[in-house]
């Protein structure tokens, strides 16, 4: 992706959340590799929970309430945290049914990137796989894309705000 096009995203995507910093410039930058880390579980316990266990309740803590998401294909599809976690909850109605199938979503680990944001949390951009299989069938990949995601930390606590889902393809 072109670097302009990048800045470009990464701007859109926190100006929303640049009235809440308060004095950016005095808070202590975190650790680029443990801030990595942190960023990196979070991603796991996140798709973990809309795509393996469909577990709402740990999606609602994972989530704030102010989260927006936006895809490529499908427009705004959650405007609050509830709606997101009302439409994971549909997706995984009947996953146990015959004939039904479950998906997978594969992180390429070389396209992770995290950036702090000062005074709000952390930004992260990457590239990620879609597999499906039907009943106990053989795993098909069915695609792939880029996101951004940004992540609130408050209060010792981390949730995520607002997601790009984009170039699929």
């Amino acid at each position: 992706m072109p670097y302009r096009f990048r800045c470009l995203l990464m701007a859109a995507c926190l100006l929303p959340c640049a009235a809440v910093a308060e004095n950016p410039a005095t808070e202590p930058q975190p650790d680029p590799a443990q801030l990595r880390e942190t960023i990196l579980a979070l991603d796991a316990r996140l798709f973990d929970a809309v795509f393996v266990t469909c577990d709402t309740q740990a999606l609602a803590e994972l989530v704030g309430d102010d989260l927006e998401f936006y895809h490529d294909r499908s427009g705004l599809t959650a405007r609050s945290g509830k709606e997101f976690i009302d439409g994971v909850a549909r997706n995984c109605a009947g996953r146990d049914q015959p004939g039904s199938y479950r998906s997978r979503r594969e992180l390429v680990a070389a396209s992770l990137q995290v950036y702090p944001v000062p005074g709000f949390g952390a930004m992260q951009l990457g590239s990620h796989r879609f597999h499906e299989r039907q009943d106990d069938g053989p795993e098909t990949h069915v695609g792939s894309a880029d996101f951004a995601m940004v992540w609130r930390h408050a209060q010792g606590r981390w949730q995520l705000t607002r997601v790009l889902s984009y170039a699929h393809r």
